[in-house]
């Protein structure tokens, strides 16, 4: 029998588990799962006969050694801080561990550790990054096959709310980690456009965006990822003039967004004053000019110049921020107020389902003709616990660790899920779960 420790039992996590202990019976496994919470543990592992729910300190160095000893592959669902010493443990007990999250440098560092202990760290094996790297190489695989060579690759993901949940104009609600969405797009966008390198600047990403139609769901809009470069290399795509990656809203989110960024509502280096008593209307009204005559509400339109009858206004107004509703926060940095505030109105109710869309828009020349190829994939949630976010991160990242288990995933070191033996079984048990790419290809 094999024995699989999945550490952290969050929001991500119900499909993940799930999946582990549907396919326990038939692979000769015991799963045990491990959260700082024994009682959330306790609801994930259910009454299965192959699972076991501990309360698990990931910084309990002795604890952590324990479990870590007694299992054949770690999977870890931590946050991405939290992943190096297990890591580290895993490597000096010869165990396998498989993650969701991006490779750090500090995880690259221990690539050739792992090399030697025969140790298999598979990471970025979620949905972006995962879904993303195995759809992308199937792609490029197999235009380079037939003789292509691409000239564009654009991709674009959205963690979003289903259609018949969509209740609030800002056509959104948080379906991951809300701190992400709120930091998102900060430091400097790096990309290339027909061979040109292009910048864009934090200020200025929520006003650069580009429109996309995705078949039976209608128009969104994406903004550009921070680094699009680094995966000229991952996908072996060196010469490629236009390489872009990005992430959709539905339209008009971005227009708003930009109010907040442009009054330095999400900013996090800093952290505030008087948060105790602060309302809503307190907080953005410390963003704009002191003119004690005007509505905060005038104020934040005058100092952005927009209309206060506009829709990015009426956004913000939806949001309840002009309101005298105390933030209830006691200290933190505009980010963190911000964002404690938006999960007010933007949290999953029972009975709300998320949506991940995400599109590849590719362009190649192939005997002498310039063609184009679309992919898309759309996963709605069943529900606010098993939703489409714990299922496009929770299934690949479950696959893949039945694969290490298996020794189908044996290349040992600091891997990524790029390669055939990867990609190729994993799309297609992903299609078996309703997970399925749609490609339009034309000239």
């Amino acid at each position: 029998m094999k024995k699989i420790f999945v550490i952290g039992a969050g929001r991500s996590a119900p499909t993940l588990i799930k999946y582990l202990l549907d396919q326990s019976a038939e692979n000769d496994w015991k799963v045990t799962v491990g959260d700082v919470s024994e009682e959330l543990a306790i609801k994930r592992v259910g009454r299965h006969e192959n699972g076991k729910a501990i309360a698990f300190d990931v910084l309990d160095e002795k604890q952590r050694k324990v479990e870590i000893s007694s299992a054949d592959v770690v999977v870890s669902m931590l946050p991405p801080s939290m992943h190096i010493d297990v890591a580290k443990d895993c490597i000096s007990l010869k165990k396998h561990m498989t993650t969701a999250s991006y490779v750090s440098k500090e995880m690259k560092e221990l690539d050739p550790a792992a090399k030697k202990a025969g140790v298999v760290l598979l990471n970025e094996i979620g949905v972006d990054p995962g879904l993303d790297h195995l759809s992308s190489m199937e792609i490029i695989d197999a235009i380079k096959a037939k003789g292509g060579k691409l000239q564009s690759f654009e991709s674009f993901t959205g963690g979003l709310i289903a259609p018949e949940s969509d209740n609030n104009p800002w056509n959104y609600k948080f379906t991951w980690n809300p701190r992400n969405v709120v930091l998102a797009g900060q430091g400097v966008v790096k990309f290339i456009q027909e061979g040109k390198y292009k910048y864009i600047p934090y200020h200025k990403v929520f006003s650069r965006i580009e429109k996309l139609t995705i078949p039976e769901y209608g128009t969104f809009e994406g903004y550009a990822n921070r680094d699009s470069l680094k995966y000229r290399e991952i996908y072996g795509l060196e010469a490629i003039p236009t390489l872009y990656r990005g992430t959709l809203r539905r339209p008009g989110f971005c227009k708003a967004w930009d109010l907040f960024v442009q009054l330095g509502a999400t900013d996090d280096t800093y952290v505030m004053e008087g948060t105790e008593t602060m309302t809503h209307k307190d907080f953005i009204n410390s963003f704009v000019l002191y003119h004690p005559g005007d509505s905060v509400k005038l104020k934040v339109a005058y100092h952005m110049q927009v209309s206060i009858e506009s829709d990015e206004m009426e956004k913000l107004d939806w949001l309840g921020i002009f309101d005298d509703t105390p933030v209830g926060i006691k200290k933190g940095t505009p980010a963190q107020i911000l964002q404690h505030i938006l999960e007010k109105k933007w949290t999953l109710i029972k009975d709300d389902k998320d949506m991940i869309i995400m599109i590849h828009r590719v362009f190649y020349h192939h005997e002498g003709k310039l063609k184009k190829l679309t992919s898309h994939l759309a996963v709605k949630g069943d529900d606010s616990t098993y939703t489409a976010m714990a299922k496009t991160v929770g299934l690949p990242l479950g696959i893949a660790t039945k694969f290490v288990a298996k020794e189908i995933i044996s290349n040992p070191g600091v891997i990524l899920p790029i390669s055939k033996e990867v990609y190729v079984p994993s799309l297609e048990e992903l299609r078996k779960y309703g997970i399925a790419f749609h490609e339009k290809e034309g000239d």
